[in-house]
């Protein structure tokens, strides 16, 4: 039996080097969290296998050996590197969607718990008119703080002069001490809250604390999210896991004030805490399938399983041992030509 490398050989040996090299980068990546250093080692002595079963393979089919058991083989062993390829991969192109996606949660939270705990405070107005109070209270304090006109200027006077039409009572215009605009700002919003509300001293302190918190992660999350890909993969984490300590503070704060027969409050862990880990990586494309989860999808089987399927189409049948057959290419009949003799 005399076997020559041909250009089909050379053609297959560098596809497959090259298919299975990149398998192999992404499967250490992918087997990180699981495996630590190791997974080196182990993502290197997967892809020697299948490289090596891709060679038995195609001598096999060459010799019109039965290939069954091996591609079976290939098959479990090529799985371990799928699971983790589209691990690494699905955590590198959608890590920046799940952080956004957690972040605009917050911010969903946040306001969520806002509206609650004001649906349960007792106000001296009805409903309409306190929300439109509070509407125009929260347009006074931006309106005393915005840099370019600072202080209690015509267009503050016009919103108080609103509030007290609404409220039926005076509001008296306070004086900033120094050129703290901001704490001018509150001080005016809590007398305002004061007009309206009658409510307890740790009622009109929760109050004010979450109407703060909401608008302090409001504006962070908005300022993060207009950073780079590779700032907001650096940053978000960070900020998803103080911005939920907080809001988790608050809530089992409120349920204290105002007691678990006015408000039940369950708290929010962070889901991107297990970005990276394969199983969220299947749970989130599962939840959210679409264009981009089928693309990492496709990618992954690309790189583990199509080079098997190449070698069997491609590869002539028995052309070793002197068997008839070939590939779906080059099916051609063989055999004797019988000449009749005259």
């Amino acid at each position: 039996m005399n076997k020559k490398t041909t250009p089909a050989d050379l053609f297959l040996g560098i596809l497959a080097l090259l298919l299975i090299s990149v398998s192999f980068y992404q499967t250490w990546l992918g087997l990180q969290q699981i495996f630590g250093p190791a997974s080196f080692v182990i993502a290197l002595v997967l892809s020697l296998l299948l490289l090596f079963l891709c060679w038995m393979l195609r001598n096999a089919k060459l010799a019109g050996k039965p290939t069954g058991s091996l591609v079976g083989i290939y098959i479990f062993i090529a799985s371990f590197c799928f699971i983790a390829n589209f691990n690494a991969l699905y955590t590198r192109f959608m890590k920046t969607d799940i952080y956004t996606d957690e972040l605009r949660d917050i911010n969903k939270n946040f306001t969520a718990l806002e509206n609650d705990v004001e649906s349960k405070l007792s106000y001296k107005y009805n409903k309409a008119t306190t929300q439109n109070i509070e509407i125009k209270k929260k347009q006074m304090m931006e309106q005393i703080k915005d840099p370019g006109n600072k202080g209690i200027g015509t267009r503050a006077q016009l919103l108080i002069k609103d509030i007290e039409r609404l409220t039926g009572q005076k509001v008296d215009l306070l004086t900033p001490v120094g050129e703290d605009y901001e704490d001018l700002a509150e001080r005016m919003g809590k007398q305002i809250d004061n007009i309206v509300s009658d409510l307890s001293p740790e009622e009109r302190l929760l109050k004010n604390d979450i109407n703060n918190a909401a608008f302090k992660w409001n504006k962070n999350i908005q300022e993060l999210l207009l950073l780079s890909k590779k700032d907001k993969d650096g940053l978000s984490q960070g900020l998803i896991d103080e911005s939920l300590a907080d809001y988790n503070k608050l809530g089992s704060r409120a349920q204290t004030v105002l007691g678990n027969d006015k408000i039940h409050f369950e708290p929010v862990v962070s889901k991107t805490q297990q970005v990276g880990k394969i199983g969220f990586a299947f749970e989130h494309a599962i939840k959210n399938f679409g264009m981009y989860q089928f693309v990492v999808l496709a990618g992954c089987i690309l790189l583990d399983f199509v080079i098997v399927i190449i070698i069997l189409l491609v590869t002539d049948s028995g052309s070793y041992s002197g068997n008839s057959g070939g590939s779906v290419f080059t099916n051609k009949r063989s055999g004797k030509t019988i000449i009749p003799n005259n």
